[in-house]
């Protein structure tokens, strides 16, 4: 029988974690690394991740609700208090600011007295995976995309064990690739990125090379078992490839395809939620039991993560699940024993053979860069396809479209939250902490520093060193990215409906054709995001199935305010407005959406969609929202089914406005 000589080492195990305070999330990593977790995965809030701080006004109602809130290094430090940073593998979930949390952290370090050389972390620093699924970008493409090589190039030479950028097809999957379209938007993106690292001449050829061995990947994993080993393995094999012939490195070390993973939380449903613990573990599978092709570090969602925030329990829960899966079985004591497996190889062959070929086409159009709107589209013509076959059955989800009878879970009791919650007070210890923060700072320190940060953003030069100055005077994030925005300016993506128009329409037109017959034409319906929330797949998919149904749609994109919200619904003349949050923020959002909309005289009615547990649908509703749909409610046109008999309602009720009384 063959096996290793001695077992392969384990790989870092982590939790995704992080929110409110950092006072607060400093005593969870400190708990959860007690329990055996290896490295840690930082979380930051909205408003971190868009570069504002805590104080803002518009801010307020995301803070410290996906992730924690960090506006300057009294923040950081606070963050890792008693955890030195030369014995942590630190990564930190970071994009569009990435320069500056990265700075922020190499000040640490230095008050620590830790050399550069000895930290070891990843940050995500991946914009156009941004741009295309999650929405926490701020800035053009181009500018984006040189502030990604500084941080890259910065890294290489100073802080050599450090991951620079973790190319991120975790969220192209949730946006609905496929396995060929996640696999080559990755690829794409790294060589978008590796292409302008080069052409920086910011590194000799000997540190370039070291930059291509410091790529490193962040991917996705679901329950097809089979499909995701066979990614994984095309994954390892075309990085070598490319690598090799486009780069010239010779060195098969630095060719290896290092990732890591987060399983998918999108195929977890609210719905008979202890389900979801299965399809954690199984995923989990698709990423480390081929040896070849094997997760470099593991990071498992909480079985509840559809639901809301976890709470600590939770993440133990998952933890274990990693520690079982590698102490407890022989997984890690065997070859790769999916090596000479024709069904593997096979599927694996074919992924390699399509997804290069979407890879070249990009290359030759432009590069990654210069083809966002085209892949955002062609994203959201893919989610729609997939969405479609959970509605149809095609696509089975347990407990959702089949076997849905269900005992009551003793996991969720009524009347009670299983979940975690942000305590108000502590975001208004955050605040405070801001303001004392700011008091006691050297102004004339930090303007200067500003200012050092703007030449640099104006003169071309590396944008790190001058961005650890102003972590070391006192700046804040907000600060940062307000001088780079005055710069660069700032950006608004393409929506890519376009690309799912038509995928539903046989289903839904019976729907249509009844719209086509209201009186008063046909309806106008707003689809909205308000607040900082980026994850706009489920607005998307409303908006395109809105056309096939006849409605005439409005969707201007993600991160509107209120007031704009409100406004676009007056000027539009809107029949119907749709609202879409999945931060948590929803009940804040909401009060001051009806209240601009009863300012601006607005009457349409407002149903809201997102991730909302049944009190809080219940508390939307005593504010005038119609209906409340949540992941549940996956049958999109019953979505349809139901907005088109509310505008029918409403036109009806105008037409017939009952009984005159006269006084």
């Amino acid at each position: 029988m063959t096996r290793l000589e001695r077992p392969d080492r384990e790989w870092v195990m982590r939790t995704y974690a992080g929110h409110s305070s950092a006072r607060a999330s400093n005593a969870l990593f400190r708990s959860n690394l007690a329990k055996g977790q290896t490295g840690l995965s930082v979380a930051f809030d909205l408003p971190t991740q868009l570069g504002y701080d805590p104080d803002l006004p518009q801010a307020r109602s995301e803070v410290g609700k996906v992730g924690v809130a960090i506006a300057h290094l009294g923040d950081m430090r606070e963050l890792f208090d008693g955890i030195p940073l030369d014995a942590m593998n630190t990564s930190m979930t970071i994009n569009a600011t990435a320069p500056w949390l990265f700075s922020l952290y190499l000040a640490l370090a230095s008050e620590q007295g830790v050399d550069y050389r000895k930290l070891a972390g990843t940050t995500q620093n991946d914009i156009v995976k941004e741009y295309l699924s999650r929405g926490t970008f701020i800035f053009p493409p181009e500018a984006s995309k040189r502030l990604t090589v500084d941080l890259i190039c910065y890294s290489v030479k100073h802080v050599p064990k450090w991951n620079p950028i973790n190319v991120c097809s975790y969220h192209l999957q949730e946006a609905g690739a496929t396995p060929v379209q996640e696999v080559a938007y990755a690829l794409a993106s790294a060589i978008g990125v590796l292409d302008a690292a080069q052409a920086s001449n910011q590194v000799n050829r000997e540190e370039f090379e070291r930059v291509v061995g410091r790529i490193s990947f962040f991917v996705n994993s679901g329950t097809r078992i089979v499909t995701e080993i066979s990614k994984m393995r095309a994954f390892t094999r075309l990085w070598d490839e490319i690598s090799r012939d486009r780069y010239g490195i010779g060195d098969p070390n630095l060719r290896r395809f290092r990732y890591g993973v987060q399983v998918n939380s999108l195929g977890l449903t609210e719905v008979q939620p202890e389900n979801n613990v299965y399809r954690i573990l199984l995923s989990a599978l698709g990423v480390t039991m081929s040896r070849g092709a094997r997760a470099r570090a593991l990071q498992l969602p909480a079985w509840n993560e559809a639901i809301g925030l976890p709470r600590p329990f939770d993440q133990q829960w998952s933890l274990r699940a990693q520690q079982i899966l590698a102490f407890e079985t022989d997984l890690l004591e065997y070859p790769d024993i999916f090596e000479g497996s024709r069904v593997v190889e096979e599927m694996t062959a074919e992924i390699c053979s399509e997804a290069m070929a979407e890879v070249n086409r990009i290359v030759e159009a432009g590069g990654v860069f210069a083809q966002i709107e085209e892949l955002k589209t062609e994203l959201v013509r893919a989610q729609a396809a997939r969405t479609h076959q959970i509605e149809t059955g095609e696509q089975v989800v347990v407990g959702l479209n089949r076997f849905a009878e269900s005992e009551q879970s003793p996991l969720v009791s009524a009347g009670s939250r299983s979940h975690y919650e942000v305590d108000p007070a502590e975001i208004d210890g955050v605040v405070a902490a801001l303001a004392s923060f700011k008091a006691g700072r050297d102004r004339a320190r930090v303007g200067r520093a500003l200012a050092a940060v703007a030449a640099a953003a104006r003169d071309g030069s590396n944008i790190v060193p001058p961005s650890v100055e102003l972590a070391r005077a006192g700046g804040t994030t907000q600060e940062w990215a307000d001088t780079l925005r005055e710069v660069f300016g700032v950006y608004r993506a393409p929506t890519g409906i376009r690309g799912a128009h038509g995928v539903r329409e046989e289903h839904l037109s019976g729907i249509a054709s009844r719209l086509s017959r209201l009186p008063g034409g046909p309806p106008r319906l707003l689809v909205a995001k308000p607040g900082m929330d980026g994850h706009s797949n489920g607005a998307e998919q409303i908006a395109a199935a809105a056309r096939d149904s006849g409605f005439e749609v409005i969707y201007q994109g993600i991160r509107q305010t209120p007031a704009e919200i409100a406004a676009a619904a007056r000027d539009e003349d809107v029949d119907l407005i749709g609202l879409s949050i999945l931060s948590g923020s929803h009940e804040r959002l909401i009060a001051e959406v009806m209240e601009e909309l009863l300012s601006a005289g607005v009457s349409a009615p407002v149903v809201v969609g997102g991730i909302i547990p049944a009190d809080d649908a219940a508390r939307l509703k005593l504010l005038g929202v119609r209906a409340v749909y949540t992941p549940r409610d996956y049958q999109i046109a019953g979505i349809m089914a139901d907005l088109a008999g509310l505008v029918e309602s409403e036109r009806l009720s105008a037409q017939d406005p009952g009984p005159q009384v006269e006084l």
